[in-house]
């Protein structure tokens, strides 16, 4: 299906409803929005005038959270039949039985023919993501991008459950044959997809999920994949789970054979493929695994600053969860012709209602709690920055993570890295040991140094956001 000229998401169009009962728990700004009650109410009325007037709407009654004490009940009223299926694959769907006694707890109603009107809705634009936690509502229209439900949930599930104990993260998580839990954050680019689908472990869910004192649990039924450049060799899982009943959004297809070009972009680099979980083979369903072992932050940097791994202190994980650190590369958006650092804070920036500090602590408690493991991965640049060092090597990236899921790692050997601190491993096995030191692959070693410090400065100026942090997350940094 085509999302017409909404290809993504829409940041500056979503607003949380300021209401007294969440007005001092959210943290408001650029991300999390406020608009009045009287403009709500407004657009609500508007809306179910709308929907009167339509012949057939389309429901679908199911679930957010495969753990059932924490799980959301969630019904969705669609325009659309093809939004609505996309809805069915993304989520859990309920048994018989439970239907039988669904009550929704949160309803999204979807309209994206409806267009808002900003001098009456008190809106950004044609479009809209509202929710309103008191009514238990989210209004989308304005878009046809079917994005826009998966997330508005996932940013109720970030409000919800750190009130009951759970950590929401988006992040992928998978599970080894002795069902030992690794989880894999990192922001677009940085081969969280492609990592987290190992044939050696069986897929907990690719996207959004808790972690509670029994474990970790996936919000979702379903998978959200990129499909461009999509190929049957570097990505044989996506590849087999479409299939009938996919939610192809923005690929482009043969017009006589129907077949799929995922090369073409044409319509927007952010092909996507929504099917349910158990079309990926091996899949954990329900999507319920123990304590995390491991935790993986994957990064791709593109000044080849950052080791290929390294491991992280409490206080480290901590640190990196609030910055979120990649890098754009130039000519991936209008204006950008040299890399660009850019962070997001838990990896997520755009869902979380609360303050970040919240999902940080809540982060360090479970490290400490279950001595998991955290490293740092850095799938970027080696041997100087983007256009003059080489892209890091996948085979030699999915052997560190293997080390790492292994618990090999725990008994290596490292050194300190001098300016962030890092514990890198002097040897990993199937790895150059020069490799694994991103001084040593720098012909000029004094432009390294230069631009270490450069990044170092723009992960400590970033960090500034974050007031009353402890003493002991900041100085986790790095140091100039």
């Amino acid at each position: 299906m085509s999302t017409g000229k909404y290809t993504g998401r829409s940041p500056f169009d979503k607003f949380i409803v300021d209401e007294p009962s969440i007005h001092g728990q959210i943290a408001w700004g650029q991300i999390n929005r406020p608009i009045s009650q009287e403009y709500f109410a407004k657009l609500y009325d508007d809306v179910k005038a709308y929907l009167a007037q339509k012949k057939e709407l389309f429901i679908f009654d199911g679930f957010a959270g495969a753990d059932k004490e924490y799980r959301l009940a969630i019904r969705f009223i669609n325009e659309y039949a093809w939004q609505n299926l996309f809805v069915h694959q993304l989520f859990i769907r309920p048994t018989k039985e439970e239907l039988k006694n669904h009550r929704a707890q949160f309803t999204v109603i979807a309209v994206p023919d409806f267009k808002a009107k900003p001098e009456v809705h008190g809106t950004n634009s044609e479009a809209f993501i509202i929710c309103s936690f008191e009514k238990g509502i989210i209004l989308i229209g304005g878009t046809r991008y079917a994005g826009e439900m998966k997330k508005s949930i996932f940013s109720v599930m970030n409000y919800y459950l750190p009130f009951k104990g759970v950590l929401p993260m988006h992040c992928s998580a998978n599970m080894g044959k002795d069902g030992d839990v690794a989880l894999f954050f990192g922001l677009s680019g940085t081969g969280k997809t492609t990592l987290s689908a190992d044939p050696e472990r069986r897929l907990i869910g690719d996207d959004e999920h808790g972690w509670s004192d029994q474990g970790v649990f996936n919000f979702e039924g379903g998978c959200y994949a990129k499909c461009i450049n999509l190929s049957q060799e570097k990505e044989p899982q996506i590849w087999q789970a479409i299939r009938y009943g996919t939610v192809l959004e923005n690929v482009v297809l043969d017009p006589e054979t129907k077949v799929p070009d995922y090369s073409d972009a044409s319509l927007t680099e952010n092909t996507r493929a929504a099917y349910p979980l158990d079309y990926i083979e091996g899949a954990v369903i329900p999507g319920v695994g123990g304590q995390p072992k491991v935790i993986v932050f994957l990064t791709a940097d593109a000044f080849g600053v950052l080791p290929p791994i390294a491991k992280l202190s409490k206080e480290q994980a901590m640190y990196h969860f609030l910055s979120g650190y990649t890098s754009k590369l130039a000519g991936t958006e209008r204006g950008i012709t040299e890399p660009q650092a850019t962070f997001s804070t838990c990896f997520g920036a755009p869902f979380l209602p609360l303050a970040p500090q919240v999902y940080a602590e809540m982060l360090g408690e479970r490290i400490e709690a279950y001595g998991t493991q955290v490293y740092l991965v850095n799938t970027g640049w080696s041997g100087g920055p983007y256009g003059v060092g080489q892209r890091i090597s996948l085979p030699y990236t999915r052997a560190m993570i293997t080390a790492a899921l292994k618990g090999k790692l725990e008994q290596a050997e490292f050194r300190e890295e001098a300016i962030f601190g890092f514990l890198i491993p002097k040897q990993v096995e199937g790895v150059p040991s020069e490799v694994l030191d991103p001084r040593s692959t720098w012909q000029d070693k004094e432009a390294y140094d230069r631009s270490a410090k450069e990044l170092a400065k723009r992960f400590i100026a970033n960090f500034e956001q974050f007031a009353g942090v402890p003493a002991s997350i900041k100085g986790a940094g790095p140091k100039i």
